[in-house]
C-alpha cells in the first residue's frame, strides 16, 4: 500500500510519527524522546529529520506543543466554537529540510473562561470520527480537559490542573515529604474521593491537610498517602464537574487518555454516580487523518487506524 501522509504528535516530552496509507491506515509508527523540551543538538530541524527519516517526501501534519510559543513556530489559537473544517482552514505552513511540506494544527481558545488547549483538539476530532454524536468529553491528565460539543463542534472547555497539583503536593509539600515508597492502595484512594465528595461548600482544599493528620493519627499508612491524595484531587475534579454542569448522571462520558489513569477516574466517578467510558485508542492518529483530509492534504476521508 502506498503512503499518502505523515502525521506528527509533537508534545512537550514526546514525538510520535505516523506514516499513513491512502485509506488512513497507519503503516508505521515511530516514538522518539524529542519533545520540545528534549530536543537534540540540532534542535527542531534535527528532531524532524529523525522522525521522518527514510520516509517519502509527503505532506506532514503536526499537532501539539510544536506550535506553541516555545515550539518550532507559534500558531495562533482559534476561538471556540470550532470544528474540523475550521481547523483545516487555519493550518500554518512551515518550511522544513528534506523537501517535506509541514503544516501545524492550531490549538483552541475558549474566550469565555478564558482557557486554551493545544494537541487535545486533534484528539477530539479523532473521537468524533468514530463517535460523531458525542456532546461531552473528558481528557484526564496533567491538565484535565472537560469539553462540550454540539454537532461535531467544540463549543467550550475547562482545564483542571489535577495531575500537576498532585505532582507538586507529592514532591514539594509537607504532605508528600519523606514518605516511603508508595503502594497501590484502593481503600485509601476511595477514602480520598469520598472526602472530596463530602467536603461540602468548602471543597477539597479544606481537606488536604487531612492527609498528614490521618497519617500522624495512625489512621492512614504513610505508604498510602499518595493514593489518598490522588483520590482527594480527582474526587474534587468530579465534584467541580457536577457543580459546574460539565457532567451529570445522564449518559456516559467518553475519556481519552492512558488506560491506568482512565481506570482511576472511572473508579472515582463511581462514587459520584457518574459513568465514564474509555474512547478507543489511536484518537490522535484518527484526528490527524481527519484534519488532513478536510484540508485536502490526504487523498480521501476515512478513519485512521493502527496496523
Amino acid at each position: 500500500m502506498s503512503a499518502s501522509l505523515i502525521g506528527l504528535d509533537w508534545g512537550s516530552t514526546h514525538l510520535r510519527a505516523y506514516l499513513f496509507g491512502a485509506d488512513g491506515m497507519v503503516l508505521e509508527t515511530r516514538a522518539l524522546a524529542h519533545g520540545i523540551r528534549q530536543l537534540p543538538a540540532g534542535g527542531f530541524p534535527e528532531a524532524f529529520a529523525l522522525a521522518v527519516r527514510e520516509w517519502p517526501a509527503l505532506p506532514v501534519l503536526a499537532c501539539g506543543m510544536v506550535g506553541s510559543r516555545n515550539g518550532w513556530q507559534e500558531v495562533p489559537y482559534l476561538d471556540t466554537p470550532t470544528g474540523v473544517e475550521r481547523l483545516a482552514q487555519h493550518l500554518t505552513p512551515l518550511a522544513t529540510p528534506g523537501g517535506h511540506r509541514l503544516y501545524l494544527v492550531p490549538g483552541l481558545h475558549d474566550p469565555h473562561r478564558p482557557d486554551v488547549m493545544r494537541g487535545e483538539e486533534t484528539q477530539i476530532v479523532g473521537v468524533l470520527a468514530t463517535e460523531p454524536a458525542t456532546t461531552r468529553l473528558l481528557l484526564p491528565g496533567t491538565h484535565s480537559k472537560w469539553v462540550r460539543l454540539r454537532d461535531g463542534v467544540v463549543t467550550g472547555f475547562a482545564t483542571v490542573m489535577t495531575g500537576e497539583l498532585y505532582g507538586l503536593l507529592r514532591q514539594h509539600s509537607i504532605l508528600g515529604a519523606a514518605l516511603p515508597e508508595a503502594r497501590d492502595d484502593e481503600e485509601a484512594f476511595r477514602r480520598g474521593v469520598a472526602a472530596a465528595r463530602d467536603s461540602g461548600p468548602a471543597g477539597a482544599l479544606s481537606r488536604l491537610f487531612s492527609a498528614r493528620a490521618l497519617m500522624l493519627d495512625g489512621a492512614l499508612d504513610p505508604a498510602a498517602v499518595p493514593d489518598y491524595l490522588s483520590g482527594l484531587l480527582i474526587g474534587e475534579e468530579m465534584r467541580m464537574a457536577l457543580a459546574a454542569g460539565w457532567a451529570d448522571a445522564n449518559g456516559s462520558i467518553p475519556m481519552v487518555g492512558e488506560g491506568p489513569l482512565c481506570d482511576r477516574y472511572r473508579r472515582a466517578a463511581d462514587l459520584y454516580g457518574l459513568q465514564l467510558s474509555r474512547a478507543p485508542d489511536g484518537t490522535t492518529a484518527d484526528g490527524l487523518w481527519q484534519i488532513a483530509t478536510a484540508a485536502a492534504l490526504a487523498a480521501a476521508p476515512a478513519t485512521a487506524h493502527t496496523s
